[in-house]
Order: C-alpha cells, then sequence, then structure tokens
C-alpha cells in the first residue's frame, strides 16, 4: 500500500535538508557578525590606546603623524561599521531565508501526520468492520 503520508516523505525530507542548510548559512553569518562587531570594537580600542599615548612633549611631525594616523584609524572605524551594516542585512536575509523554509519543513510534516492520522482511523474502521461482520455471522452455542 503506498500511502499519501508516504508519498510526502521525500519532500519532507528534501524540505528537512534545505531547512538544515539554511540554518548552517545563519550560523555562519551570525558568526560573521560577530567577527566584524568584534574587529570594530578592537579598532576602537586601539584608536584609544593610541590616542592616550601621546601625551608626552612632541615635536610638530611628530604630532602630525599620529594625528593622521589617528584619522587613518577613524577611516577604518567607519569602513568597519560600514561593513557590521551589511553584514546585519545579510544576516536577517539568511534568517528570513531559514524562517521560510523552516515553515515549509514544520508544514509538510504537519501535513504527513494528518495523512497517518487519517489513515490509522481508516484502519482502525476498517478493523471494526471486520469485528462485526464476523460477530454477525458468529453462531450462537
Amino acid at each position: 500500500m503506498n500511502s499519501r503520508a508516504r508519498q510526502l516523505l521525500p519532500a519532507v525530507e528534501q524540505a528537512k535538508q534545505r531547512s538544515e542548510e539554511a540554518l548552517v548559512q545563519l550560523a555562519a553569518q551570525q558568526n560573521a557578525l560577530a567577527k566584524a562587531e568584534h574587529q570594530l570594537a578592537e579598532l576602537r580600542r586601539y584608536r584609544e590606546e593610541y590616542a592616550a599615548s601621546g601625551d608626552g612633549a612632541l615635536n610638530v611631525a611628530t604630532l602630525l603623524n599620529r594625528q593622521q594616523f589617528v584619522e587613518r584609524i577613524d577611516q577604518a572605524i567607519m569602513q568597519q561599521q560600514g561593513e557590521i551594516a551589511r553584514q546585519q542585512k545579510l544576516l536577517a536575509q539568511v534568517r528570513d531565508h531559514w524562517q521560510r523554509t523552516h515553515a515549509r519543513e514544520s508544514a509538510l510534516e504537519s501535513v504527513v501526520a494528518q495523512h497517518r492520522e487519517l489513515e490509522r482511523q481508516a484502519e482502525d474502521r476498517h478493523e471494526q468492520a471486520e469485528v462485526d461482520e464476523r460477530m454477525q455471522y458468529r453462531r450462537p452455542r
């Protein structure tokens, strides 16, 4: 007997695989965002340390060099902030994709469960009909 639930199993397996792949992508994107945020924190920490270390008496050329270097760090911070915004946008897209694939997997599993329940009920009715039929033809002793 080739039940409807059994026919749907390949679709359920495919949906499950896609959902798992999307979950792996989601984890990777979360890691990428965390890494970008960590890099930004490191840049900010380095800028603060570098800016604080220049409190001694320096000549004009050294002061200009320091100022230019701090400006380059500030540019790197701005670029990293842009990278974080890009990573956050990608994370939202990947999360949305995972939610859609997970919802499809859940829906298919629910349909299979419903079909299995209907098949079980039909089997129960069939067995009860057989019992009723046997009882009808049973001879009294």
